[in-house]
């Protein structure tokens, strides 16, 4: 048991003290009913808000971490995460959003609701104040666990329906590529930072913990109550 420990990889030691939280994931009722196609339109317009928010901290992040980064080649891998967030999935979200006549004025005017100021300010938190370690650890639930509970919701899916493109984006392999990067990432900063790992630890499980607030944040389409 020692010697399999001693050669896991950091994020599938992640993955292995988070796997109460994905399951929990998993079996949220957002996840089951997007998947099955029977999820309230109105749970899945608040998400679609909220994450929009959410992603322009999200890429925000991504760039942070590239000006902390030492060796270019990870430099512009980070920065090219960023761009990729700005300019491909939240231009998905912009897509989605029209399909449900919601126009891009009306996204960027999205009070955040307070599961999503409680994550984007643990995000932005970590980025200023921690290290580069820490910072591919918060960030890696968000990027692991939308694939894997995607995955989970193509299992569950018994045909297509309005979501089914929802589902597709974070199966598809561009994606896939973005996830295996990240997961590089982490595993690389777990080898390099062996003092850093406890903080990796807390930051990803906080991160975790905040991926399934949101999914709940969505379907009971929290807001301020004012």
């Amino acid at each position: 048991m020692a010697s399999q420990e001693r050669f896991m990889s950091g994020s599938d030691h992640l993955l292995e003290i988070g796997e109460p939280i994905w399951q929990a994931q998993k079996n949220h009722p957002f996840v089951v009913e997007l998947a099955d196609g029977s999820l309230d339109r109105a749970a899945f317009e608040h998400w679609l808000k909220q994450d929009y928010r959410y992603l322009q901290d999200y890429a925000r992040l991504w760039a942070l971490a590239g000006t902390t980064a030492r060796e270019e080649g990870r430099m512009t891998a980070l920065l090219d995460i960023a761009h990729t967030v700005l300019d491909t999935e939240m231009d998905l979200h912009r897509s989605f959003a029209a399909d449900y006549g919601i126009s891009q004025d009306e996204l960027e005017a999205t009070e955040k609701a307070p599961t999503c100021v409680a994550y984007t300010n643990f995000l932005l938190r970590t980025a200023y104040e921690g290290s580069i370690a820490e910072i591919a650890a918060a960030l890696y639930p968000c990027m692991q666990g939308y694939l894997d509970i995607a995955d989970h919701m193509a299992e569950l899916a018994d045909d297509t329906h309005e979501y089914t493109p929802f589902i597709e984006t974070y199966t598809g392999e561009e994606f896939r590529e973005d996830v295996a990067w990240g997961q590089a990432f982490v595993d690389d900063c777990w080898e390099r930072y062996p003092g850093e790992r406890e903080a990796m630890e807390d930051a990803f499980l906080m991160s975790a913990k905040l991926e399934y607030r949101f999914w709940e944040m969505a379907y009971t389409e929290e807001g301020w109550g004012l």
